[in-house]
């Protein structure tokens, strides 16, 4: 099997795997390249609520694929951190599906998702001490976010691995599953973020991502107001059934201004 990513989509959530299988999955420079734009088309495509990070087979991804870094470590840092950035980004909510090892990028992307649930096998860890790399200023803070500064030294100063267990008390995943029920589980959850409201989940990750200008918070308050989707989730409480919210991201905005975080149109009805 060549290196890729590979996209698939159903019932609302778009699947990208990470597939390089003689390698852990490792992240080809090519495959770094592509994931921007992958990600760009999912953003963009109504069809697509949330979005799953995954790996092939058994292991999650175990880093950069170091025989394919022929441009300098400066060049595949740098398509690294563009790619890890364009997933932090992405306007709707993502989930890092993480089993066997999540390590170097791999630990990076992951971080860079909205949620991280784990099988009880998996392995983290952030290894650019081992090969003499500054550790992104971005991905640093992010790591630090998650774990506080602690875990994220003892991870970057080491390059040691930690266990699925440790990384669930320091914050670094959200849940921990047996390997034989954890796509049950990320499926389950999956569908449950394809069912809420985009307006309350794009805002929220909008604003959660840092403080927000008062245009910001106006453009907000305008969705809200013409979106329909308070409306539609008022009747749906009252009425006892389930809401069918209409606000997606992807369309022309309201206001007509793109979002500044992603380039990418918000969008009303």
């Amino acid at each position: 099997m060549e290196p890729a990513l590979h996209l698939d989509v159903a019932g609302g959530t778009a699947t990208v795997r990470i597939a390089n299988p003689a390698k852990r999955n490792a992240m080809t420079t090519e495959m770094w390249r592509a994931l921007p734009g992958l990600l760009e088309r999912c953003a963009a495509d109504p069809d697509v609520r949330v979005l799953v990070l995954t790996g092939e087979g058994g292991t999650f991804c175990a880093g950069a694929d170091i025989s394919s870094l022929t441009e300098g470590a400066d060049r595949s840092r740098d398509l690294a951190i563009a790619a890890e950035e364009a997933l932090a980004a992405f306007p709707k909510p993502t989930l890092a599906a993480v089993r066997g090892f999540c390590v170097g990028g791999g630990c990076q992307l992951a971080a860079a998702c909205d949620l991280r649930f784990a099988s009880d096998d998996a392995s983290f860890g952030v290894t650019p001490a081992k090969l003499g790399i500054v550790y992104g200023a971005s991905s640093t803070r992010r790591l630090v976010e998650l774990t506080g500064p602690a875990t994220a030294k003892y991870l970057l100063f080491s390059g040691e691995l930690i266990d699925a267990g440790r990384a669930l008390r320091t914050g670094l995943v959200d849940e921990v599953w047996p390997r034989e029920a954890l796509d049950r589980r990320v499926a389950e959850f999956a569908a449950v973020l394809a069912s809420r409201s985009q307006l309350t989940q794009a805002s929220a990750k909008e604003f959660a991502a840092g403080p927000a200008g008062p245009g910001r918070i106006a453009h907000w308050a305008e969705q809200e107001r013409a979106g329909g989707d308070t409306a539609e989730g008022v009747a749906a409480f009252l009425e006892r059934r389930q809401p069918r919210f209409g606000w997606t991201v992807g369309g022309p905005a309201a206001d007509g201004r793109p979002d500044p975080r992603t380039g990418l149109p918000v969008a009303g009805r």
